[in-house]
């Protein structure tokens, strides 16, 4: 055995041992560093998101905020970011065969309940995809550059930079005791 520094004894395969550990670390940290600092990725959605959230977004369900800011979590993980009086969950999925990058669910701080998704595709190809998929119509409510698009049960679609974002609105029932 030898001397190692200060009064330890350590073996010589010990030693190598020890300075195999230090190259591989020092190798592996920086790409650990990186792994940390790397944004999010988004999961892929369960075999259940399309029904779920796609008839949400539709307006063919009733809207509950904590019911699908439950169910997002469960399926995404927590929620990326929480601005404009929502919670922003990074998703893979696709609805109506149109890809989805984001899922909004309205907070408690508005009237107003609402679940949206952002598509990787221009308005009037997201329409086309619904009203192929499901039947659902969505026709200009102007003649402006950018018009808004409505279906007969209240869901949108708008221009959201080079995308589109859908959604489903409506205001929040009134509490319990405080109902006619």
């Amino acid at each position: 055995m030898r001397q190692a520094s200060g009064s330890e004894q350590v073996s010589p395969v010990a030693g190598r041992l020890r300075i195999l550990l230090a190259r591989n670390c020092a190798r592996a940290f920086p790409a650990f560093l990186a792994l940390l600092a790397a944004p999010a990725s988004a999961v892929a959605a369960p075999s259940t998101f399309g029904p779920v959230i796609g008839s949400a977004i539709l307006c063919r369900s009733q809207l509950d905020n904590a019911y699908f800011h439950d169910y997002l979590v469960s399926a995404f993980g927590p929620s990326y970011k929480h601005e404009g009086g929502a919670y922003w969950f990074k998703a893979d999925a696709t609805l109506w065969g149109a890809n989805v990058t984001d899922i909004m669910i309205s907070d408690d701080t508005s009237e107003l309940v609402f679940v949206a998704a952002v598509a990787d595709t221009t308005p009037d190809k997201l329409e086309e995809s619904i009203r192929s998929a499901v039947g659902v119509r969505h026709l200009s409510m102007d003649n402006s550059r950018y018009p808004v698009r409505a279906s007969n049960p209240g869901s949108k679609i708008v221009y959201f930079k080079t995308k589109s974002k859908i959604y489903c609105a409506k205001y929040k029932p009134l509490p319990v005791g405080r109902q006619r």
